[in-house]
Protein backbone atom coordinates (compact mmCIF):
# COMPACT_ATOMS: atom_id res chain seq x y z
CA UNK A 1 0.00 0.00 0.00
CA UNK A 2 2.34 2.77 -1.30
CA UNK A 3 1.44 6.17 -0.38
CA UNK A 4 3.80 8.66 -2.10
CA UNK A 5 1.73 11.88 0.05
CA UNK A 6 2.43 10.31 3.39
CA UNK A 7 5.81 9.79 5.03
CA UNK A 8 7.50 10.56 8.08
CA UNK A 9 10.57 10.95 9.58
CA UNK A 10 12.37 11.06 12.99
CA UNK A 11 14.35 14.23 12.91
CA UNK A 12 15.48 13.92 16.97
CA UNK A 13 15.08 11.95 20.05
CA UNK A 14 15.85 12.57 23.80
CA UNK A 15 15.57 9.77 25.81
CA UNK A 16 12.97 7.82 24.71
CA UNK A 17 10.75 10.74 23.66
CA UNK A 18 11.03 11.73 19.85
CA UNK A 19 10.36 14.37 17.50
CA UNK A 20 9.69 13.75 14.41
CA UNK A 21 7.55 15.14 11.05
CA UNK A 22 5.03 13.08 9.24
CA UNK A 23 4.36 14.57 5.61
CA UNK A 24 0.35 14.32 3.97
CA UNK A 25 -1.54 15.80 0.96
CA UNK A 26 -2.71 18.53 3.27
CA UNK A 27 0.42 19.89 5.02
CA UNK A 28 3.54 18.78 7.33
CA UNK A 29 2.63 17.75 10.81
CA UNK A 30 5.48 18.31 13.34
CA UNK A 31 5.43 15.58 16.18
CA UNK A 32 4.82 15.24 18.84
CA UNK A 33 1.13 16.51 18.37
CA UNK A 34 -1.85 16.95 19.75
CA UNK A 35 -5.29 16.52 17.53
CA UNK A 36 -7.79 19.12 19.02
CA UNK A 37 -11.00 16.97 18.33
CA UNK A 38 -13.59 18.29 15.85
CA UNK A 39 -16.42 15.15 16.51
CA UNK A 40 -19.20 16.60 13.63
CA UNK A 41 -16.81 18.67 11.59
CA UNK A 42 -16.19 21.32 13.68
CA UNK A 43 -14.11 21.95 17.06
CA UNK A 44 -17.11 22.91 19.48
CA UNK A 45 -17.67 26.24 19.85
CA UNK A 46 -14.75 27.70 17.48
CA UNK A 47 -14.78 28.85 13.38
CA UNK A 48 -12.53 27.66 10.72
CA UNK A 49 -11.08 30.80 11.29
CA UNK A 50 -10.07 30.79 14.83
CA UNK A 51 -8.63 27.42 14.65
CA UNK A 52 -6.57 28.78 11.97
CA UNK A 53 -5.51 31.16 14.43
CA UNK A 54 -4.61 29.03 16.91
CA UNK A 55 -2.29 27.01 14.35
CA UNK A 56 -3.06 23.19 14.84
CA UNK A 57 -1.41 21.05 12.21
CA UNK A 58 -4.22 18.22 11.93
CA UNK A 59 -7.44 18.28 13.59
CA UNK A 60 -9.59 14.67 14.39
CA UNK A 61 -13.28 13.90 13.05
CA UNK A 62 -15.35 11.24 13.86
CA UNK A 63 -16.69 8.52 11.97
CA UNK A 64 -20.24 7.29 13.99
CA UNK A 65 -21.16 10.99 14.50
CA UNK A 66 -20.57 12.06 11.09
CA UNK A 67 -21.90 8.96 9.47
CA UNK A 68 -25.02 9.43 11.48
CA UNK A 69 -25.67 13.17 10.80
CA UNK A 70 -25.04 14.74 7.86
CA UNK A 71 -24.18 11.18 6.43
CA UNK A 72 -20.77 10.61 4.72
CA UNK A 73 -22.79 10.79 1.29
CA UNK A 74 -23.66 14.03 1.80
CA UNK A 75 -19.96 14.83 3.00
CA UNK A 76 -18.87 13.68 -0.28
CA UNK A 77 -21.19 14.91 -2.60
CA UNK A 78 -21.19 18.54 -1.13
CA UNK A 79 -17.61 19.37 -0.30
CA UNK A 80 -16.10 16.17 -1.86
CA UNK A 81 -15.06 15.16 1.53
CA UNK A 82 -14.52 16.93 5.10
CA UNK A 83 -11.67 19.45 4.08
CA UNK A 84 -14.06 21.28 1.88
CA UNK A 85 -17.06 20.68 3.82
CA UNK A 86 -16.10 22.10 6.55
CA UNK A 87 -13.51 24.40 4.68
CA UNK A 88 -10.28 23.24 6.53
CA UNK A 89 -7.66 23.11 4.14
CA UNK A 90 -5.11 21.16 6.63
CA UNK A 91 -4.79 17.46 7.79
CA UNK A 92 -7.36 15.54 9.57
CA UNK A 93 -7.66 11.99 10.82
CA UNK A 94 -11.02 10.22 11.05
CA UNK A 95 -11.53 7.30 13.80
CA UNK A 96 -13.16 4.38 12.43
CA UNK A 97 -16.16 4.81 14.74
CA UNK A 98 -15.43 1.54 16.87
CA UNK A 99 -15.09 2.99 20.60
CA UNK A 100 -18.60 5.08 19.97
CA UNK A 101 -20.14 2.46 18.87
CA UNK A 102 -19.50 0.34 21.77
CA UNK A 103 -19.36 3.44 24.14
CA UNK A 104 -22.50 5.15 22.67
CA UNK A 105 -25.27 2.44 21.94
CA UNK A 106 -26.66 0.87 24.89
CA UNK A 107 -27.78 -2.02 22.43
CA UNK A 108 -24.94 -3.65 19.98
CA UNK A 109 -24.43 -6.79 18.73
CA UNK A 110 -20.59 -8.09 17.93
CA UNK A 111 -19.31 -11.06 15.54
CA UNK A 112 -16.88 -11.36 13.55
CA UNK A 113 -18.63 -9.68 10.42
CA UNK A 114 -19.24 -6.25 12.27
CA UNK A 115 -21.00 -4.93 14.94
CA UNK A 116 -25.11 -4.25 14.75
CA UNK A 117 -25.81 -0.98 16.36
CA UNK A 118 -28.69 1.10 17.64
CA UNK A 119 -28.25 4.88 16.56
CA UNK A 120 -28.03 7.27 20.07
CA UNK A 121 -30.47 9.71 18.12
CA UNK A 122 -33.04 8.03 16.91
CA UNK A 123 -32.96 4.74 18.18
CA UNK A 124 -32.28 3.24 14.35
CA UNK A 125 -30.85 0.14 13.63
CA UNK A 126 -27.54 0.01 11.64
CA UNK A 127 -24.72 -2.05 10.74
CA UNK A 128 -21.00 -1.28 10.64
CA UNK A 129 -18.47 -3.64 9.23
CA UNK A 130 -14.82 -3.56 8.84
CA UNK A 131 -15.63 -2.32 4.81
CA UNK A 132 -18.37 0.30 5.70
CA UNK A 133 -15.84 1.58 8.05
CA UNK A 134 -13.27 2.24 5.19
CA UNK A 135 -16.07 3.09 2.75
CA UNK A 136 -17.28 5.85 4.97
CA UNK A 137 -13.86 6.71 5.76
CA UNK A 138 -13.01 7.25 1.86
CA UNK A 139 -16.07 9.48 1.56
CA UNK A 140 -14.90 11.76 4.10
CA UNK A 141 -11.49 11.84 2.53
CA UNK A 142 -9.17 12.61 5.57
CA UNK A 143 -5.68 11.75 5.33
CA UNK A 144 -5.06 9.25 8.24
CA UNK A 145 -7.84 6.67 8.49
CA UNK A 146 -8.00 4.57 11.11
CA UNK A 147 -9.05 0.28 11.10
CA UNK A 148 -11.97 -0.98 12.30
CA UNK A 149 -11.04 -2.51 15.74
CA UNK A 150 -12.94 -3.77 18.68
CA UNK A 151 -12.50 -2.22 21.98
CA UNK A 152 -12.60 -3.97 25.28
CA UNK A 153 -13.32 -1.83 28.16
CA UNK A 154 -11.41 -2.24 31.26
CA UNK A 155 -10.98 -4.28 33.15
CA UNK A 156 -11.73 -7.14 31.48
CA UNK A 157 -11.33 -10.63 31.48
CA UNK A 158 -8.42 -12.44 29.86
CA UNK A 159 -10.66 -14.73 27.64
CA UNK A 160 -12.41 -11.20 26.57
CA UNK A 161 -9.60 -9.58 25.93
CA UNK A 162 -8.15 -12.01 23.56
CA UNK A 163 -11.48 -12.59 21.63
CA UNK A 164 -11.22 -8.64 21.02
CA UNK A 165 -7.72 -9.10 20.02
CA UNK A 166 -8.93 -11.72 17.38
CA UNK A 167 -11.30 -9.35 15.75
CA UNK A 168 -9.29 -6.88 15.84
CA UNK A 169 -6.65 -8.69 13.65
CA UNK A 170 -9.43 -10.05 11.35
CA UNK A 171 -10.93 -6.86 10.63
CA UNK A 172 -7.88 -5.31 10.18
CA UNK A 173 -6.98 -7.48 7.63
CA UNK A 174 -10.23 -7.06 5.61
CA UNK A 175 -9.30 -2.71 6.49
CA UNK A 176 -6.39 -3.78 3.87
CA UNK A 177 -8.58 -5.32 1.41
CA UNK A 178 -10.57 -2.06 0.30
CA UNK A 179 -9.19 0.55 -1.53
CA UNK A 180 -8.78 4.20 -0.28
CA UNK A 181 -8.18 7.44 -1.92
CA UNK A 182 -4.51 7.61 -3.29
CA UNK A 183 -3.29 10.50 -0.22
CA UNK A 184 -5.09 8.85 2.44
CA UNK A 185 -2.54 6.40 5.20
CA UNK A 186 -3.99 3.80 7.13
CA UNK A 187 -3.43 3.29 10.52
CA UNK A 188 -3.41 -0.20 12.35
CA UNK A 189 -4.66 -0.16 15.92
CA UNK A 190 -2.97 -2.11 19.03
CA UNK A 191 -5.48 -3.74 21.30
CA UNK A 192 -4.71 -6.19 24.18
CA UNK A 193 -5.49 -3.88 27.45
CA UNK A 194 -2.55 -4.02 29.72
CA UNK A 195 -1.58 -8.09 29.07
CA UNK A 196 2.03 -7.23 27.24
CA UNK A 197 2.10 -10.55 25.60
CA UNK A 198 -1.57 -9.99 24.11
CA UNK A 199 -0.45 -6.28 22.98
CA UNK A 200 3.07 -7.91 21.17
CA UNK A 201 0.96 -10.64 19.54
CA UNK A 202 -1.85 -8.02 18.42
CA UNK A 203 1.41 -6.25 16.99
CA UNK A 204 3.28 -8.77 15.27
CA UNK A 205 0.49 -9.37 13.39
CA UNK A 206 -0.39 -6.00 12.45
CA UNK A 207 3.07 -5.28 11.57
CA UNK A 208 2.90 -8.13 8.84
CA UNK A 209 0.11 -5.56 7.05
CA UNK A 210 0.64 -2.43 4.98
CA UNK A 211 -0.32 0.39 7.93
CA UNK A 212 1.58 3.36 7.47
CA UNK A 213 1.58 4.21 10.99
CA UNK A 214 0.44 2.44 14.59
CA UNK A 215 -1.92 3.53 17.16
CA UNK A 216 -2.48 2.69 21.11
CA UNK A 217 -6.10 1.96 21.32
CA UNK A 218 -8.21 0.62 24.93
CA UNK A 219 -6.77 2.82 27.24
CA UNK A 220 -7.89 5.08 29.59
CA UNK A 221 -11.28 2.84 29.89
CA UNK A 222 -11.32 2.35 33.33
CA UNK A 223 -7.85 0.92 34.29
CA UNK A 224 -5.99 2.63 37.22
CA UNK A 225 -3.81 5.92 35.54
CA UNK A 226 -0.37 4.32 37.15
CA UNK A 227 -1.58 1.07 35.19
CA UNK A 228 -1.31 2.87 31.95
CA UNK A 229 1.63 4.65 32.63
CA UNK A 230 3.31 1.76 33.54
CA UNK A 231 2.08 -0.26 30.63
CA UNK A 232 3.31 2.70 28.14
CA UNK A 233 6.80 2.61 29.77
CA UNK A 234 7.04 -1.29 28.97
CA UNK A 235 5.59 -1.51 25.74
CA UNK A 236 6.00 1.92 23.34
CA UNK A 237 10.01 1.52 22.87
CA UNK A 238 8.82 -1.64 20.97
CA UNK A 239 6.92 -0.18 18.58
CA UNK A 240 8.02 0.55 14.96
CA UNK A 241 10.38 3.43 14.78
CA UNK A 242 9.82 4.61 11.31
CA UNK A 243 5.81 4.90 11.63
CA UNK A 244 3.94 7.37 13.68
CA UNK A 245 2.93 6.06 17.06
CA UNK A 246 -0.60 7.26 18.38
CA UNK A 247 -2.21 7.35 21.77
CA UNK A 248 -5.94 7.09 21.26
CA UNK A 249 -7.87 9.06 23.15
CA UNK A 250 -5.45 9.96 26.06
CA UNK A 251 -5.13 13.62 27.11
CA UNK A 252 -4.36 15.39 30.62
CA UNK A 253 -1.40 17.28 30.52
CA UNK A 254 0.41 15.17 32.48
CA UNK A 255 -1.05 11.76 30.51
CA UNK A 256 0.44 13.55 27.13
CA UNK A 257 3.88 14.02 28.75
CA UNK A 258 4.03 10.52 30.12
CA UNK A 259 3.15 9.53 26.64
CA UNK A 260 5.82 11.54 24.43
CA UNK A 261 8.64 10.43 27.80
CA UNK A 262 7.29 6.59 26.84
CA UNK A 263 8.00 7.16 23.09
CA UNK A 264 4.47 8.27 21.57
CA UNK A 265 3.74 10.99 18.96
CA UNK A 266 0.24 11.58 18.06
CA UNK A 267 -2.22 12.15 20.84
CA UNK A 268 -6.23 13.35 20.91
CA UNK A 269 -8.73 13.83 23.70
CA UNK A 270 -11.61 15.91 24.43
CA UNK A 271 -10.67 17.18 27.67
CA UNK A 272 -9.64 20.64 26.78
CA UNK A 273 -12.80 21.26 24.52
CA UNK A 274 -15.43 19.36 27.15
CA UNK A 275 -13.94 20.50 30.37
CA UNK A 276 -14.26 24.38 28.50
CA UNK A 277 -17.93 23.98 27.90
CA UNK A 278 -18.15 23.25 31.42
CA UNK A 279 -16.56 26.12 33.24
CA UNK A 280 -12.79 24.51 33.06
CA UNK A 281 -9.41 26.54 31.99
CA UNK A 282 -6.43 24.03 31.61
CA UNK A 283 -3.61 26.33 32.96
CA UNK A 284 0.35 26.38 34.21
CA UNK A 285 -0.57 26.33 37.56
CA UNK A 286 -3.13 23.27 36.78
CA UNK A 287 -7.17 23.26 36.19
CA UNK A 288 -9.33 26.20 37.06
CA UNK A 289 -12.97 26.27 37.21
CA UNK A 290 -14.27 29.98 36.58
CA UNK A 291 -17.53 29.20 38.27
CA UNK A 292 -15.77 29.77 41.76
CA UNK A 293 -17.02 32.77 43.68
CA UNK A 294 -13.03 33.89 43.96
CA UNK A 295 -12.95 34.68 40.40
CA UNK A 296 -16.26 37.18 40.58
CA UNK A 297 -14.02 40.61 40.71
CA UNK A 298 -10.65 38.85 39.61
CA UNK A 299 -8.95 41.27 37.41
CA UNK A 300 -6.07 38.89 36.33
CA UNK A 301 -5.91 36.58 32.71
CA UNK A 302 -7.23 32.57 33.25
CA UNK A 303 -3.86 32.19 33.21
CA UNK A 304 -0.64 35.10 33.86
CA UNK A 305 1.89 32.64 31.86
CA UNK A 306 -0.32 32.14 28.74
CA UNK A 307 0.54 34.65 25.24
CA UNK A 308 -2.80 33.90 23.85
CA UNK A 309 -5.85 36.18 22.88
CA UNK A 310 -8.04 35.37 25.54
CA UNK A 311 -5.22 35.77 28.15
CA UNK A 312 -4.07 38.78 26.65
CA UNK A 313 -7.71 40.53 26.33
CA UNK A 314 -10.08 39.27 29.37
CA UNK A 315 -10.06 38.71 32.89
CA UNK A 316 -10.92 36.01 35.27
CA UNK A 317 -14.36 37.85 36.33
CA UNK A 318 -15.36 38.90 33.16
CA UNK A 319 -15.19 34.94 31.35
CA UNK A 320 -16.72 34.09 35.16
CA UNK A 321 -19.47 36.46 34.25
CA UNK A 322 -20.09 35.02 30.60
CA UNK A 323 -20.46 30.81 32.02
CA UNK A 324 -22.81 32.02 35.38
CA UNK A 325 -24.78 34.07 32.54
CA UNK A 326 -24.95 31.11 30.08
CA UNK A 327 -23.67 33.17 27.67
CA UNK A 328 -22.16 31.19 24.61
CA UNK A 329 -19.35 33.19 24.08
CA UNK A 330 -17.65 31.94 27.36
CA UNK A 331 -17.06 28.21 26.10
CA UNK A 332 -15.99 29.74 22.85
CA UNK A 333 -12.99 31.97 25.25
CA UNK A 334 -12.10 28.97 27.32
CA UNK A 335 -12.05 26.49 24.84
CA UNK A 336 -9.64 28.83 22.62
CA UNK A 337 -7.40 29.13 25.45
CA UNK A 338 -7.47 25.59 26.50
CA UNK A 339 -6.40 24.86 22.63
CA UNK A 340 -4.25 27.17 22.64
CA UNK A 341 -2.69 25.66 26.22
CA UNK A 342 -2.37 22.84 24.58
CA UNK A 343 -0.60 23.21 21.00
CA UNK A 344 1.80 25.61 22.76
CA UNK A 345 2.76 22.64 24.78
CA UNK A 346 3.25 20.58 22.21
CA UNK A 347 5.63 22.88 20.61
CA UNK A 348 7.44 23.59 23.46
CA UNK A 349 7.97 19.57 23.96
CA UNK A 350 9.40 19.03 21.01
CA UNK A 351 11.87 21.87 21.45
CA UNK A 352 13.05 20.29 24.62
CA UNK A 353 13.53 16.93 22.69
CA UNK A 354 15.40 18.47 19.87
CA UNK A 355 17.46 20.66 22.25
CA UNK A 356 18.09 17.57 24.55
CA UNK A 357 16.42 19.43 27.64
CA UNK A 358 13.18 17.40 27.31
CA UNK A 359 13.66 16.01 31.39
CA UNK A 360 14.11 19.93 32.39
CA UNK A 361 11.29 20.54 30.66
CA UNK A 362 9.24 17.95 32.28
CA UNK A 363 10.50 18.88 36.14
CA UNK A 364 9.40 22.67 35.68
CA UNK A 365 6.13 21.40 33.95
CA UNK A 366 5.38 19.66 36.85
CA UNK A 367 6.49 22.02 39.59
CA UNK A 368 4.06 24.47 38.02
CA UNK A 369 1.31 22.10 37.15
CA UNK A 370 0.82 20.04 39.96
CA UNK A 371 1.01 23.10 42.73
CA UNK A 372 -2.88 22.76 43.00
CA UNK A 373 -3.58 19.57 42.14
Amino acid sequence: MQNDCFNFKLEGQDGKARAGEIATAHGNIQTPVFMPVGTRATVKTLTQQQLLELDPAIILGNTYHLYLRPGHELIERVGDGLHGFMAWPRAILTDSGGFQIFSLSELNKINDEGVKFQSHIDGSFHMITPERSMEIQRALGSDIVMAFDQCPPLPSTPEALKTAVERTLLWANRCCEIKLRPYQALFGIIQGGLDLNLRHHCMQALLKLPFAGFALGGLSVGEKNQEMVDFLDNFVEHMPKDRPRYLMGVGTPLDIIQGVRAGLDMFDCVLPTRNARNGQAITHAGPLSIKRGEYKEDKRPLDPMCRCQVCGTHSRSYIRHLYMVNEYTAGTLLTYHNIHFYLQMMREIRSSIMEKRFDDYCQEFYKSYICTL
